[in-house]
């Protein structure tokens, strides 16, 4: 089974590839909130909503990822990829959680989780694919 290998990676600065994480999360996220959003509107408990969003999210994502951002090619870093998937779910699912309790609907709690599921993909979806800061100098 090939590894995954780095591609062209050198090439980015960390501003492109951050620019390039969000573009990508952007569609990555609006499908998952519209799966989301179907589920629960369509009688769905929230956290089932969720689990079923992050099912169909993750092949489909790390594929993004992958080619589009981090240039990696090959599937090997693919169970890395869902362990930080499953870190990333258990943190929205305990937000989502706290939030609901607090009397928040399910679809603007969703919402007002999201950023901070963006801030803590960027970190270790990064760090799974390779990614590495360069650091300036002078």
């Amino acid at each position: 089974m090939p590894t995954a290998q780095p591609s062209h990676r050198d090439k980015h600065s960390t501003s492109e590839t951050v620019l390039r994480f969000l573009a990508v999360g952007l569609g990555n996220t609006a499908f998952g909130y519209a799966v989301y959003a179907l589920a629960v509107l369509a009688g769905a408990p929230p956290q089932l909503a969720l689990v079923l969003q992050f099912v169909l999210g993750v092949l489909w994502n790390y594929g993004m990822h992958a080619r589009l951002v981090f240039s990696v090619q090959g599937w090997g870093r693919l169970p890395a990829y869902i362990g930080a998937y499953v870190l990333i779910y258990a943190a929205n699912a305990l937000a989502l959680r706290l939030l609901l309790g607090q009397g928040l609907g399910p679809l603007a709690a969703q919402l007002l989780i999201l950023p901070f599921v963006v801030a803590l993909s960027w970190l270790l979806i990064g760090r799974v694919m390779g990614f590495r800061h360069r650091r300036r100098v002078g």
